[in-house]
């Protein structure tokens, strides 16, 4: 959530950044500082009449200790008044309250100034590449086929259980998932993460204060009895663990890593996009958190990318960076960088990693601040980071390595899944 002042103190200059994002709706912006005005100038005549009350209030017992009781009578009537005005302040205070908050948080986060123009996922500006696209047969099998070849995964029976896009994973596959898991995990914690098991689902605050609601609330999975979203990322609960925080500059930098399993709706998706694992309803991922002051929020970012990037280089799979455009960024973000990696047999790139930094716009619906040195209690920054996502990067390293006798993994993975390759009949 943007702070008001940050829209008082340049109100065209957010509408400008807004723009880049495509947001509909600046006159919000106009509307929010109106009802703030208005709050202020509700509170001012609220504290006026309380003070009129305090100060009356204490005047009457001296006027009464002085005798002077019908002056005090006078007073009291006066008083009475007074107090009789406050609740209906108090109920228009409230009101307009609500009505600014309800507006506010409908303002998507400010994008950065390296944050480059467009519309669309072709508009994102390719920072670099790295790794090698392998060279496969003409008659590559893409994964979906792989899958049911060696038995790793049952898109049929999880469609039986469940539903389309809950897929079951089976004796290598869900092996394999375990394994990349734990890898990404320890890779993690040996950078100094701390690892987390959150809950997989999060009452509305939580969500509220990650930006998901209201949002992305047509995407999110809700289980109405108690009031509880299906988590679609471990960020959500993860980065409540500091909601209503005021850390010391000691606790700087605080680094979490979380695995879970992911539920989004993902409504209106169709096509050759969606075909095995390229799109779930319910995938695994492991997250990276930092919470760090402003000044350093942007070379935590860096540092972040480049973390991702040297594990997706250990898998040896070829990646590439991208900075997002306005138009394709989240809603909290205020600068995003995703990593795709190539499918060799669908011959297109995947998204598998989003790093992002959110600057103080989680941090202010968290409550979350800190102390500096000067005693002066200000808002942390949040970023976030998928290290990695499962599906696509199964899917990359199945078709990728598919070979006459099996699929051959990166040597990174032959500790923890327990042998070099994927071959059939286990």
């Amino acid at each position: 959530m943007l702070q008001v002042s940050v829209l008082r103190n340049d109100t065209a200059e957010v509408k400008r950044r807004l723009a880049v994002k495509h947001f509909k709706q600046p006159e919000l912006v106009d509307t929010i500082i109106q009802l703030d005005d208005e709050r202020k100038r509700l509170q001012a005549e609220f504290d006026n009449t309380q003070s009129k009350v305090n100060t009356a209030s204490k005047e009457i017992g001296k006027l009464m200790a002085q005798g002077q009781k019908e002056a005090a009578e006078t007073l009291k009537s006066d008083v009475a008044g007074w107090k009789a005005a406050l609740e209906p302040l108090k109920e228009q205070m409230a009101r307009v309250e609500k009505e600014l908050n309800d507006t506010l948080v409908l303002l998507p986060n400010l994008p950065g100034t390296q944050v480059p123009e467009g519309r669309t996922p072709e508009d994102n500006v390719v920072v670099r590449e790295g790794g090698i696209k392998p060279v496969l047969p003409t008659n590559a099998t893409p994964h979906w086929d792989l899958t049911k070849k060696y038995n790793l995964i049952d898109f049929e029976l999880g469609n039986k259980i469940t539903g389309s896009g809950f897929p079951v994973y089976t004796g290598q596959g869900a092996k394999l998932q375990r394994a990349l898991v734990q890898y990404f995990l320890d890779y993690n914690t040996a950078a100094g993460y701390k690892e987390y098991l959150p809950p997989f689902m999060v009452n509305a605050d939580s969500a509220y204060a990650t930006g998901q609601l209201p949002d992305k609330e047509g995407q999110m999975y809700h289980a109405t009895e108690d009031d509880f979203y299906l988590i679609p990322t471990a960020e959500v609960p993860v980065t409540n663990v500091y909601r209503d925080t005021i850390l010391k500059e000691e606790d700087f930098p605080v680094k979490m890593t979380a695995y879970s399993p992911c539920f989004r709706r993902e409504a209106g998706s169709y096509g050759k996009d969606v075909r095995g694992l390229n799109r779930l309803h319910q995938f695994e991922k492991v997250e990276i958190i930092q919470l760090v002051q402003p000044e350093k929020s942007y070379d935590t970012l860096d540092e972040m990318v480049l973390h991702v990037e040297k594990l997706l280089q250990s898998l040896q799979l070829p990646y590439r960076l991208l900075r997002l455009c306005g138009g394709d960024m989240g809603f909290a973000s205020a600068i995003t960088y995703d990593f795709e990696v190539y499918s060799a047999a669908q011959e297109r790139w995947l998204e598998v990693s989003s790093v992002s930094n959110f600057e103080s716009f989680q941090a202010n619906r968290l409550k979350c601040r800190y102390k500096d040195a000067t005693g002066k209690t200000q808002l942390v920054h949040t970023l976030n980071g998928s290290s990695l996502a499962l599906p696509r990067i199964l899917a990359c390293l199945l078709e990728n390595n598919q070979g006459d006798e099996g699929i051959l993994l990166p040597e990174v993975l032959h500790g923890y899944f327990g042998k070099k390759m994927v071959v059939a009949g286990n």
